[in-house]
């Protein structure tokens, strides 16, 4: 079996887990570590693949203030389409997220709890200073994963008034909401784009040192 297929079918046999998962997995030659470097590497895909959704929907947005009342019904679908793919993305980063500070502090309580195994006083000071700046560089990912995060809801919730408006309101008035709206939105979604690509750039740096470490 795959390794890719191994972990699915390890998932799914013990149903989410998380204790019993990780020690399944263990078994098998995935170490928490892996496991989080891995978790971190598809947190990092989704952020990207968000920020190009984001990005989508904000060109379908302005497209539709450029359009004559005629067009206005499918253009509302077009929009509602992006939206609906705009929350799928950011539902995916939040779980990918929640998924990586799951395997993230199991890791750190092992690797707490195992400094008392040292006999040697010098290798377990190095390990408890190692482990102090694994925790420090997890923060600083975290910070600018989640800060980046918390940027896509007010974009959704505006976005969502926007759609229904436009949806009970498909009229020139409607349109001219729209344009005022969109410069709020594009201002939003640059800021969103910025803190995404930190974002990213802090997974590179966190992945290329536990790979080192590792």
């Amino acid at each position: 079996m795959k390794p890719l297929s191994l972990l699915l079918f390890i998932s799914v046999l013990l149903g989410g887990c998380s204790s019993a998962y990780y020690g399944a997995m263990e078994k098998v030659g995935f170490a928490k570590r892996d496991i989080l470097v891995n978790r971190v590497e598809k947190a990092q895909d989704a952020q990207e693949e968000a920020k190009v959704q984001f990005a989508s929907a904000l060109e379908a947005f302005l497209a539709v203030t450029k359009v004559d009342g005629g067009e206005l019904k499918a253009k509302y679908n077009e929009l509602n389409s992006q939206l609906k793919d705009c929350e799928a993305r950011a539902n995916d980063v939040h779980n990918r997220i929640a998924a990586i500070d799951d395997v993230a502090q199991a890791l750190f309580e092992e690797w707490g709890n195992e400094l008392a195994l040292y006999s040697n006083a010098t290798l377990r000071t190095q390990s408890q200073q190692q482990l102090g700046a694994t925790r420090q560089r997890y923060t600083q990912l975290m910070t600018a994963m989640r800060s980046a995060a918390a940027r896509m809801e007010p974009i959704l919730v505006n976005f969502r008034d926007q759609v229904l408006f436009l949806k009970h309101n498909l009229n020139a008035q409607a349109l001219r909401s729209l344009d005022q709206t969109s410069r709020t939105l594009q201002g939003d979604i640059a800021n969103l784009i910025r803190d995404m690509e930190k974002s990213i750039r802090e997974a590179d740096a966190f992945i290329r040192e536990m790979k080192t470490a590792g």
